[in-house]
């Protein structure tokens, strides 16, 4: 909690994020009135001997027209300065200090440990850790300060903010706009969600309204208040930027992206929509510098609702478990498993004994729908998935052997610290010298089946297969053998979609052939 946390940008993260590509902006030498000014149209030709211009029939000589220009309503701006006095009182400043391990890397400001512990290979750093303190060169427990924030949604001290924020924290203490302070008591936290729930000893608190983020679009005005750096009560406005972000290590929440800005210490703070009404928790930011760079994401507080429910009745949360690996379709798989449009979220692989496979899915179905929501990419079904509880019944249309298929689940339970439906990379290709493999590779590989490619050419080549990798299905198909393959190429399919398995990882790739 003692380092301001940075979303670093890895190969997954870019092609979940689609941000490997910065844009900037020039000054231009035109303006908008000159640009869209109107003119007349020319109504007279000059005569041939030089006498006065005739006018056109304008039915002979059609004129251009421009694309008619839609009127769009004028936008008002929210009340910024109404939402800060009446919403304001309700959120809190979170100081807290505890103990944590630390070793000779937090002596290194690049070091994953110096950024909040985090393991190094999670591309996604925790938003914050509090306020830089004191940094000891020793190993062992150290001390820690740190500094976030949060809002009272009952007169009664329940607080929400963010589980990193009190993570190993020993003492907590809230801080109300008006200097009250208070020692909290965390409830419980959710480390899947990044959700906590504290409760002060008083009554009569000032509350926040609560809103519905299905309700918010992308465009609309938002209004984030925190202590960034420790400056308390501190507004900043912008719009929704996107929704329904999946976040690598984050699958189960699906992210309001915004820009209004946010920095360290607004962690936990609300996400206001233009009616005052708090419909995010400011959780995590993108970040190459650790501040602001205008990209900010926050938990729907629909989400962080229903986990502050389990944690009130139960003092923990239980999250469900579907048993899958699922990627995200791109039009070349759309297209190999008959597909009009790249919308869905494909199976890579079923881990065995659990929902999935007692259902009946399998690797190359395409979820399309859960309980009747359309499925676009893979993060749909893992958020659904995550915030579903064990026992809960899913509803799955699916795409199969160009079929459509329903199936229902029981979920199962998430075991702890683990991911649900993660998304899987694109890799692997076509164009290959295969064999069937021996027994004994078969069981020192954990596979019932499979065809060992052993040199890769051509379009395999061209698509990243390494030698090594093992081929398990074509269009959905496992195959057993090499002429099960050759016979589903006799077609002469313009792509198909391989199903390999590369050091333990299933994942469907799209090759294209002619």
């Amino acid at each position: 909690m003692t380092q301001t946390a940075k979303i670093t940008l890895t190969a997954t993260a870019a092609a979940l994020l689609a941000a490997g590509v910065t844009l900037t902006t020039t000054a231009s030498g035109w303006t908008v009135p000159s640009l869209f000014k109107d003119k007349a149209p020319s109504t007279a030709t000059a005569d041939a001997g030089g006498g006065t211009a005739a006018p056109v029939a304008q039915a002979a000589q059609p004129a251009a027209l421009a694309a008619p220009v839609v009127a769009m309503p004028a936008a008002q701006l929210p009340n910024y300065r109404a939402i800060v006095q009446t919403q304001g009182p309700a959120v809190v400043g979170i100081t807290v200090a505890g103990l944590h391990k630390v070793g000779n890397a937090d002596m290194d400001d690049d070091a994953p440990a110096a950024r909040g512990r985090e393991d190094d290979a999670d591309p996604f750093f925790r938003f914050f850790r509090g306020i830089p303190g004191l940094r000891m060169p020793q190993q062992g427990p150290q001390p820690f300060r740190g500094q976030g924030s949060g809002f009272i949604i009952s007169a009664d001290g329940l607080v929400l903010t963010n589980a990193h924020v009190v993570r190993d924290a020993k003492q907590v203490t809230v801080k109300l706009s008006d200097r009250r302070e208070y020692s909290a008591q965390v409830l419980g936290s959710d480390p899947a969600t990044d959700i906590a729930v504290l409760k002060v000893d008083a009554k009569g608190l000032p509350t926040v309204q609560l809103g519905d983020p299905k309700q918010v679009q992308v465009g609309d005005y938002v209004l984030a208040i925190g202590a960034p750096y420790g400056f308390e009560q501190t507004a900043t406005q912008g719009i929704v930027s996107a929704k329904g972000r999946s976040l690598p290590g984050d699958s189960v929440v699906p992210f309001i992206q915004t820009d209004a800005a946010v920095n360290p210490g607004n962690s936990g703070g609300p996400l206001f929509d233009a009616a005052g009404r708090v419909v995010g928790v400011n959780a995590q930011i993108y970040s190459q510098s650790g501040g602001f760079q205008g990209l900010a994401f926050s938990i729907p507080v629909d989400v962080a609702l229903r986990v502050k429910d389990q944690i009130v009745a139960h003092g923990k949360v239980e999250h469900a478990r579907l048993g899958v690996t699922l990627q995200d379709l791109s039009a070349p798989l759309a297209a190999s498993f008959g597909l009009n449009a790249p919308d869905g979220a494909l199976v890579s692989s079923v881990q065995p004994g659990s929902a999935a496979a007692k259902a009946g899915l399998k690797a190359g179905d395409v979820i399309t729908s859960v309980d009747g929501e359309p499925v676009r990419v893979a993060g749909d079904v893992s958020s659904r998935v995550g915030l579903a509880r064990p026992g809960d019944k899913l509803k799955l249309e699916l795409w199969r052997d160009k079929n459509r298929v329903t199936e229902t689940v029981s979920l199962g339970r998430a075991e702890r610290d683990r991911q649900e439906a993660s998304a899987a990379p694109e890799g692997g290709s076509l164009g290959l010298a295969l064999r069937p493999l021996e027994r004994q590779e078969l069981r020192g590989s954990g596979l019932d089946h499979g065809l060992l490619i052993e040199r890769v050419t051509g379009p395999a080549q061209l698509a990243g297969v390494q030698p090594g990798d093992v081929l398990l299905a074509l269009n959905g198909k496992p195959v057993q053998d090499v002429e099960e393959v050759r016979a589903a190429l006799k077609s002469s399919p313009k792509q198909v979609a391989l199903l390999v398995s590369r050091d333990g990882q299933q994942i469907f790739v799209p090759v294209r052939l002619g």
